[in-house]
């Protein structure tokens, strides 16, 4: 029986909690259920009950259908009733509610505000910065000034969340009526020389969407908030280091000095030394701007990505090259994190690649691509590979290359393009490497790949243009895979190559001898094609005529015959040669093509070189020098960007030409003799006290302290002093014993004399009146 009772005890407990749980999920099965249907009478009656749990469940019920749509303005009464609910969960929810429908019944939203005015006044200051919140989130014009009052208010209040929660409604404030901006500002000047970095970070905030231009309000809050941004939230980090960014180009000038620097050669004591003097030049940087670069250091080793990238780009508009190198780890750091942060953080890294390239040649190995990485990713991969293979020694050369290889001939067309232009980039950037690079590009002709090879042969035309000198030889080898090329933008751009740079080398002109070929075939040949060679046939027919009028002319000036015979004389050397009767051939192709815009070139070839002797006009149009392509990096477009800006991230492509609304670049370096006063900051640390709260000024203050104030009060400071020197351990502890021996016998004495007293008491007061004995003594 007691085994039974046993297991009925435990089995009691058991059977309640699975009831309970079962109501529970019921419950909020229920909820979920029923919210969507619940009828309006059933909401207001919770609404308007007197338990809070009922009222907590309608309000949840009420910010639940807020959040998915649902029309709750109906409720707006009923839920202001319970505005002044002492229950914080009422408060949390009714304050939520009114964020979002005050401005939709303005009328009835004011009588909720006496009810938050006395909440600023409750003893949790939780419920006091939840009131400061939602008087300031209200969007009423009506009580701007009530809002300003409380905000002055709330900077003086003693605890942070409070000051915190004024600092961040002083821009609301100011949105409801821009005539409170005197006061706001001298509140906000208050909050900045806050000393607690939970009330500064959010004061910067405030400060960067109130008055961002107000330089002067900083000068005596700069050291602090330098020595605040280490600790505060992250939010507060990216602000701070923002305005601490602009007001240091606006307070600091750049100033260099120069100095020369003593090399001596010499080794051996028997050697003379050879001195080499060189001139160099370094920055000067003030007292306070190192503070501030210190502070930056330390944050790149934050846990949060954007302040790395913010405290990265202090220290690259702020410091040398020294610094700079300090901020390559971190960045690099990041890309081993998400696949998001990377698509932000590559930006900021080729931006600063684009100036400072050399820097990256040791993390090279890093922007290897993964088959994991988005388009944006090895996009931007590919381009700091670019920039760093000028810088890189020859393995890590050779490793890059065998990288845009390797991509190059992937089955992603738009990742093969991208891999042949870095390609002709790195040719272009580096001259040394240039033969390894058309060695990679001429490999990638023999492919089956239109795609790849119109890609390759456009980069090659881009090389080509800028020396073509260099390359008479890799256009007769372009020349030769015409029969192999089946692409017609590929054919077309080996024919306008062969055509260009056909005066390149007179000895090995092989021009006539392609259009030749190709006249074969100019019937089955494409529209592109087709419309280079009509244009290379007009080039080799006016250099012809050009050669013919340079002959005739050499031979009357040794004939000695007139000038006026040089037309007969070019007509009869006419008639005995090939290239006039491919033109002529070609003229007849191209009068029945079906293409008229075919058609209307050779018209204009055909009226431009229809007289041989005037070749001028022709020559300016046909053979006239083409600038020299150069293919900028990818990213050109954003060097100008401020760095850790969305709209770096973006491009100015998403973000257009002025970028995102909002953005400002950096402010230009403040020109030397025009820098504020250095001593306005000085002032702030001993002319004015800046604000500590009570509870802070208590836990700071130590025991001893406490005992010396205490001394003072008693009137014991003249004892204290004439005990003379100050006495040991030794000493101390006789004293204690000496002081146990007195009190035990005083002990003893006065309990012999108490009982002695107490028998004459006892006789005394027999003898005395009772109203005696009521009567104090």
């Amino acid at each position: 029986m007691e085994s039974v009772s046993k297991i009925s005890t435990l089995v009691d407990p058991a059977r309640d909690l699975t009831v309970e749980a079962a109501q529970a999920v019921g419950a909020k099965l229920k909820n979920g259920s029923s919210s969507r249907n619940i009828p309006f009478v059933k909401m207001k009656a919770l609404l308007d009950s007197r338990s809070d749990r009922d009222i907590i469940d309608g309000l949840k019920r009420v910010i639940s259908m807020i959040y998915q749509n649902k029309p709750c303005l109906p409720y707006f009464s009923s839920v202001v009733k319970n505005v002044a609910n002492p229950n914080l969960e009422v408060k949390k929810l009714v304050y939520v509610y009114l964020l979002h429908y005050a401005e939709s019944d303005p009328d009835l939203a004011l009588l909720s505000v006496n009810a938050i005015q006395k909440s600023l006044s409750d003893q949790n200051p939780q419920v006091r910065a939840m009131a400061l919140r939602t008087m300031a989130g209200m969007r009423i014009p009506v009580i701007s000034q009530i809002v300003s009052l409380a905000i002055k208010r709330g900077v003086t209040d003693l605890s942070p969340l409070v000051r915190k929660a004024a600092a961040l409604a002083i821009p609301k404030c100011y949105a409801l009526d821009p005539n409170t901006l005197p006061q706001l500002i001298d509140n906000l000047s208050v909050l900045l020389s806050d000393k607690q970095y939970y009330v500064v970070g959010p004061a910067a905030q405030t400060f960067l969407q109130l008055c961002p231009d107000r330089i002067d309000l900083l000068h005596k809050h700069y050291r602090g908030l330098v020595k605040k941004v280490v600790d505060m939230d992250e939010w507060g980090q990216l602000a701070t280091l923002h305005l601490l960014l602009t007001y240091s180009r606006k307070c600091f000038p750049r100033r260099r000095q120069k100095f020369t620097k003593v090399n001596k050669k010499g080794f051996y004591e028997d050697e003379n030394d050879e001195v080499e003097e060189t001139e160099e030049d370094s920055v000067l940087i003030d007292s306070d701007l190192n503070l501030l670069l210190k502070a930056c250091q330390i944050l790149l080793q934050n846990r949060n990505p954007a302040i790395v990238v913010a405290a990265a780009s202090c220290l690259l508009y702020l410091e040398t090259e020294e610094h700079i190198k300090t901020t390559i780890g971190p960045l690099i750091a990041l890309l081993r994190t998400s696949t998001e942060v990377q698509q932000v953080v590559l930006p900021n890294i080729v931006l600063i690649a684009l100036k400072h390239a050399q820097l990256f040649v040791p993390y090279t190995t890093h922007f290897v691509i993964s088959d994991r990485d988005p388009s944006e990713v090895w996009r931007l991969k590919m381009e700091m590979l670019t920039l760093i293979f000028p810088h890189a020694n020859s393995h890590l050369k050779e490793l890059i290359l065998n990288e845009f290889d390797n991509f190059s001939r992937g089955s992603n067309v738009e990742q093969t393009q991208e891999a042949v232009r870095a390609i002709g980039r790195c040719a272009q950037h580096d001259s040394r490497s240039s033969s390894r690079c058309y060695k990679v590009l001429l490999a990638q002709m023999t492919s089956f790949d239109n795609v790849l090879v119109s890609e390759v042969l456009t980069v090659m035309r881009h090389l080509i243009q800028q020396d073509p000198q260099a390359h008479r030889k890799t256009i007769i080898r372009l020349s030769r895979n015409l029969d192999r090329t089946t692409s017609p933008e590929a054919r077309a751009t080996i024919i306008w190559l062969v055509g260009e740079f056909t005066g390149v080398d007179p000895d090995n002109n092989i021009a006539p001898d392609v259009l030749r070929i190709l006249a074969k075939g100019f019937a089955d040949e494409s529209v592109e094609a087709k419309q280079q060679i009509v244009l290379l046939a007009a080039k080799v027919y006016l250099q012809y005529l050009q050669a013919q009028q340079r002959l005739s002319e050499n031979q009357h000036a040794e004939n000695g015959t007139e000038i006026n015979d040089v037309e007969n004389t070019t007509k009869q050397l006419d008639s005995n040669d090939v290239i006039p009767k491919i033109w002529t051939y070609l003229l007849t192709l191209v009068r029945y093509d079906t293409s008229y815009d075919l058609r209307d070139r050779m018209r204009l070839f055909r009226a431009l070189l229809a007289d041989p002797s005037s070749t001028q006009l022709a020559s300016l149009l046909i053979l006239a020098p083409k600038p020299v392509p150069h293919t900028p990096s990818p990213s050109a477009h954003r060097q100008d960007l401020a760095l850790g800006s969305s709209t770096l991230a973006l491009g100015r492509n998403i973000a257009g030409i002025n970028g995102l609304p909002g953005y400002a670049g950096l402010p230009d370096w403040v020109e030397e003799g025009h820098e504020p006063d250095p001593k306005l900051r000085d002032e702030a640390d001993g002319s004015k006290e800046e604000y500590v709260s009570q509870a802070s000024k208590v836990s700071t203050v130590a025991a001893s302290q406490r005992i010396d104030e205490a001394i003072k009060e008693q009137g014991l400071e003249k004892v204290v002093k004439g005990s003379g020197k100050s006495k040991t351990l030794d000493d101390w502890l006789e004293e204690s014993e000496d002081e146990e021996e007195e009190t035990e016998t005083e002990e003893e004495e006065d309990t012999s004399s108490g009982e002695e007293a107490s028998e004459s008491e006892e006789d005394e007061s027999e003898s005395e009146d009772p109203q005696q004995r009521l009567m104090p003594s």
